[in-house]
């Protein structure tokens, strides 16, 4: 699904992405993680075609960037982060959200036809959340505004969903909520990224460690999740355990 070869990416003369290798497979969930300012959100940002790299190649479901449209790539990939919840019209009704991710717009301009609604309605029910669909967007909680968010991602049947930080500001019902909402999701590809090990979910199948730009570790989570790469990255001594299939970290003092 996704091959990117030797990318880098400088903004002046700081070098924010350097050397940069990964391959991302169909049937694959991938968690990205590491510290504020490794280079997760930039990567993003290269994937999806916002950013342009220095050097090296991206390749997106077999097609190379810089020989396709970027916009018609955009169409198979679901992309939801928490800041993109501030930018929706709070006054608009979560059915409408949803079927706004059908042209992607941040509104829906015309009235929806019947094919849409049913479409959205089965989306919203699938995930438990039909009884949302005539609530206006602000007057729902952060969580079910991630539930909306990754329903409107959902809603083109995307070949690859990436979620940003999804359980950003959510206390720990809403966040073990969604968690079961992200891990029932049927998707050829998954990218996930975050701060917290713990979200790290039975269905993934994949990390990819990010330091200083660079990719410290990425395999099958198992290899990669270790108190040795992870105290690497996140530079405090980390002592890793599982539970339910689940990783779970201590940390140790400075």
């Amino acid at each position: 699904m996704i091959k990117i070869q030797n990318l880098s990416y400088r903004r002046d003369e700081l070098m924010i992405l350097d050397g940069i290798n990964w391959h991302v497979n169909t049937g694959e969930k991938w968690a990205v993680i590491g510290l504020n300012g490794s280079g997760k959100t930039t990567l993003l940002n290269m994937i999806t075609g916002y950013l342009w790299p220095t050097r090296g190649s991206i390749d997106v479901f077999g097609h190379r960037y810089g020989e396709c449209d970027i916009r018609e790539i955009r169409k198979s990939i679901g992309w939801v982060s928490s800041s993109f919840s501030e930018q929706l019209p709070g006054n608009q009704k979560v059915i409408d959200i949803v079927i706004s991710g059908k042209t992607a717009g941040m509104r829906l301009f015309e009235e929806p036809n019947p094919d849409d609604i049913r479409r959205a309605e089965d989306i919203l029910r699938s995930f438990d959340c039909l009884d949302l669909s005539d609530k206006r967007y602000h007057q729902i909680s952060q969580g079910e505004k991630q539930k909306v968010l990754i329903s409107r991602a959902l809603f083109n049947e995307p070949r690859l969903m990436i979620l940003d930080e999804p359980c950003s500001g959510l206390d720990l019902y809403a966040r073990e909520s969604l968690l079961q909402y992200v891990e029932s999701l049927d998707v050829p590809g998954l990218i996930y990224v975050t701060h917290h090990i713990e979200e790290i979910l039975p269905s993934f199948t994949h990390v990819l460690m990010m330091k200083d730009g660079q990719i410290l570790a990425a395999g099958k989570k198992e290899e990669v999740l270790t108190d040795e790469h992870l105290t690497e990255a996140y530079q405090v001594p980390i002592n890793l355990t599982w539970s339910q299939n689940r990783p779970w970290v201590q940390v140790g003092a400075l």
